[in-house]
């Protein structure tokens, strides 16, 4: 059976100072009226039901997580004692998901991504299912077509296009109406993979995005329980003993303290570098929807939109000689611009950002320094 796992442990420290350890990105409202988390789970629609759906997130998150997901058990909020990447995350998922599903099928997907339109993605995910069935051992992965030579996003290599089910070739996805007037959708197009890439310099980029040969890394997931946990086993067979070992201790009095130990024994690793850059039988489907990973404060120009100065305003505010600026407060503080251009202004009841858009990625450091000081009430 098809089982939803969703990753919601990150910090977002980009989206800083609205992103703070106790409402990370995932936990806001950036894009629409509900938040990252809440919309993550609504786009699964009815692929999967509530007791075939898994948050793994940080401890201290599970109380919010629980209440922006009431309708889901409360056995399938689950909280990490400490941060250790994604392929802990994702062993301990498959565990937990194969102690009653031996034949688990499972999607992995991030938290704080923005899909759109829901229905393309439900029927990725139904495509790359039906994948993973045909051949148990393969794992499926989504590429972004590039638009750009992005620096800050992993790239997909793909290979020969696969011939199974007669899917068609690249601009043909969507949907197909057969002689009674019936629409289905159509398969995305499947390849092979050749490699991962990781984040490339800037020439590089273009390179990829010139030969057409490469897709962005989604960070999206669909394989078989025992194909993560056998890879785990062979690439990571530490990891996975302190994973199974919490897991055996699920339902004892003690199991909290074995969480906590053990966990914290393992080595942080991104799932890429335990399992997708060593992994054999690896497919990509050219992703059917729109996607953005919102990575940082000028994403929002892109979903948000821009008015005819070029500014993107979430909230209330009054723009003199003001150009390329991205504002964000609510309605019940008015800011105020003059003379201001190319610009990220963003109001919180006790802190503001006031910044050049292109120092974003210095946001970090901001958030870094902020940790030596030990203003944890800001952070």
């Amino acid at each position: 059976m098809l089982h939803a796992v969703i990753m919601a442990g990150g910090t977002g420290t980009r989206f800083w100072p609205a992103s703070r350890n106790d409402a990370p990105k995932q936990l806001l409202r950036l894009v629409g009226d509900a938040t990252m988390l809440r919309q993550t789970l609504d786009r699964l629609g009815d692929i999967t039901p509530a007791e075939r759906q898994l948050v793994v997130t940080n401890q201290r998150l599970v109380a919010a997580v629980r209440e922006q997901l009431p309708e889901l058990p409360a056995s399938a909020v689950v909280g990490e004692p400490c941060k250790r990447d994604t392929a802990p995350c994702i062993g301990l998922a498959a565990l937990l998901v194969s102690r009653n599903d031996l034949q688990a099928t499972m999607a992995v997907m991030p938290a704080d991504h923005v899909i759109r339109p829901a229905e393309a993605f439900q029927a990725a995910i139904r495509q790359a299912a039906a994948m993973v069935d045909e051949a148990p051992g393969r794992i499926v992965t989504f590429g972004i077509k590039p638009t750009y030579p992005a620096e800050i996003f992993g790239y997909i290599h793909r290979g020969a296009p696969l011939a199974s089910r007669g899917v068609p070739a690249p601009g043909r996805s969507g949907t197909k109406v057969d002689e009674s007037g019936t629409r289905t959708p159509r398969l995305a197009p499947e390849y092979k993979v050749q490699q991962f890439r990781e984040k490339p310099d800037a020439a590089t980029a273009k390179k990829y995005l010139d030969s057409g040969e490469y897709y962005w890394n989604s960070g999206i997931f669909v394989w078989r329980a025992t194909t993560i946990l056998d890879a785990l086993r062979e690439r990571q067979p530490e990891m996975l003993k302190h994973l199974q070992t919490i897991v055996d201790a699920w339902d004892a009095k003690d199991s909290a303290a074995v969480f906590e130990r053990e966990f914290a024994a393992i080595k942080p690793i991104s799932i890429d570098y335990a399992v997708m850059e060593h992994a054999t039988d690896v497919a990509v489907i050219e992703a059917p929807f729109e996607w953005d990973d919102l990575g940082g404060w000028q994403s929002l120009a892109r979903l948000v939109g821009s008015d005819e100065n070029g500014n993107t305003i979430v909230g209330r505010h009054v723009g003199l000689s003001t150009n390329g600026t991205i504002v964000r407060t609510d309605d019940d503080h008015l800011v105020v611009t003059l003379g201001m251009k190319d610009c990220i202004i963003v109001h919180t009841p006790n802190a503001t950002l006031v910044a050049n858009k292109h120092d974003e990625e210095q946001i970090r450091q901001v958030v870094k320094r902020l940790e030596e000081l030990e203003w944890r009430g800001y952070l």
